[in-house]
């Protein structure tokens, strides 16, 4: 990530150390193996679910809408029906909600408290997601985050800042490149990166001939 001037000083997004979540989470899971009320190999068993999924389910959601209007609209409405019109699995969210970035509105996306994140649509979330310095700084200081991932936005451009729950997962559309008029829906896929629909960064600009 790029540097960008403040007047005060801050810990990087990218801070090591494990995230106090982290470790509540494991002493939950001694605790839930140790009273019989979960086992082990179920907890694995889910986890090696969840890691096996990847930001390629999103994209094909972000590709679909970018090429079918009807689409858009239901996935705005209804993440995870549409979801389900492709055949994927939006998890075990409650909610699960799609917000459209556009020429006057930017969305980014936290969890303050853990981490709650789509992982069934993006797969695992990064270590900058679950680190302190970004729960915090992307509500305190949410431009200043930005630049450090190499965004800038226009000055008449409303950022968003939209906070996870247990109860409600959130995926950003983001804007459709320009120069991408020809290329099929596999290849607008491609474009759609992990961090263009967590809202800190713009897909990938379409490789010229």
């Amino acid at each position: 990530m790029s540097e960008h001037d403040h007047d005060h000083s801050h810990d990087p997004i990218t801070a090591d150390g494990e995230p106090p979540a982290a470790a509540r989470a494991r002493a939950l899971e001694e605790l839930l193996v140790e009273k019989a009320v979960v086992q082990r190999e179920d907890v694995r068993r889910n986890i090696d679910r969840l890691v096996s999924r990847s930001p390629a389910d999103g994209a094909r959601l972000v590709a679909r809408a970018w090429v079918d209007t009807e689409f858009k609209e239901r996935l705005l409405a209804d993440a995870r029906a549409a979801a389900q019109e492709l055949d994927l699995d939006s998890g075990p969210s409650p909610v699960v909600v799609a917000v459209e970035n556009t020429e006057t509105v930017h969305h980014m996306v936290v969890c303050t408290l853990c981490s709650c994140y789509p992982r069934a649509l993006l797969g695992p979330p990064p270590d900058w997601y679950k680190s302190l310095p970004y729960r915090s700084r992307a509500v305190s200081d949410p431009h200043g985050v930005l630049a450090e991932f190499g965004l800038e936005l226009d000055e008449d451009v409303e950022l968003r800042v939209l906070d996870s729950t247990a109860d409600v997962r959130y995926i950003v559309l983001p804007r459709k490149p320009e120069g991408t008029e020809e290329l099929s829906e596999q290849e607008l896929a491609a474009l759609v990166t992990r961090d263009s629909m967590i809202g800190v960064a713009q897909p990938v600009a379409p490789a010229t001939a």
